[in-house]
């Protein structure tokens, strides 16, 4: 399934779904006896965060934020938005982000910090993908799918103008895509 605006195929599904299943077996074994709590960070991460939780051998619980800092563009704004905040309480509970991709970090760090005041016994952090090169703000990532160079991906639930989520693999969006 490719497309036009694909330039290349950076992690195929294969891959990825190995990594998942290696994921998924070691936060079992970190959270195992404990009340854990998934959240998802919509849109980009529901696929991923979908996949993984199949892979957790434990109960859990999911909910899910919306936040935004890019709007339709290739780069963040820098600016977090909360679109659509928890359905559940926190407090108390282990609490799990599961990101799509991680970059600047500025989106994450904003997260953490409101989540944080919500008093969870702990919060941690996972992310499909990690962009390092691109970070401004520090954020420990706690479980990472695959370090990634800075280039504009798409697939997998990483969108570009809400489009290529559908992709069963992550790609590198043709710079002719968005140059238009």
């Amino acid at each position: 399934m490719l497309t036009n605006n694909v330039e290349r195929i950076l992690i195929d599904e294969e891959k990825l779904m190995n990594r998942i299943r290696e994921m998924g077996r070691q936060i079992t074994e970190d959270y195992r006896g404990k009340d854990l709590v998934l959240i998802c960070i919509l849109k980009g991460a529901v696929i991923f965060a979908s996949d993984l939780a199949r892979e957790i051998k434990l109960p859990l619980a999911m909910d899910f934020m919306a936040v935004s800092s890019y709007g339709s563009s290739t780069k963040s704004s820098g600016v977090v938005r909360i679109l659509k905040d928890l359905d559940q309480e926190i407090e108390g509970r282990h609490v799990l982000i599961v990101e799509d991709i991680v970059d600047s970090g500025l989106t994450l760090h904003y997260l953490t910090e409101n989540l944080m005041t919500r008093k969870p016994a702990s919060l941690k952090i996972c992310t499909c993908l990690d962009k390092p090169e691109r970070r401004v703000t520090p954020v420990k990532i706690d479980y990472v799918g695959f370090n990634i160079p800075d280039e504009f991906v798409i697939g997998y639930g990483l969108d570009y103008a809400e489009e290529y989520r559908n992709l069963p693999f992550i790609g590198v969006l043709s710079k002719d895509a968005y140059k238009k």
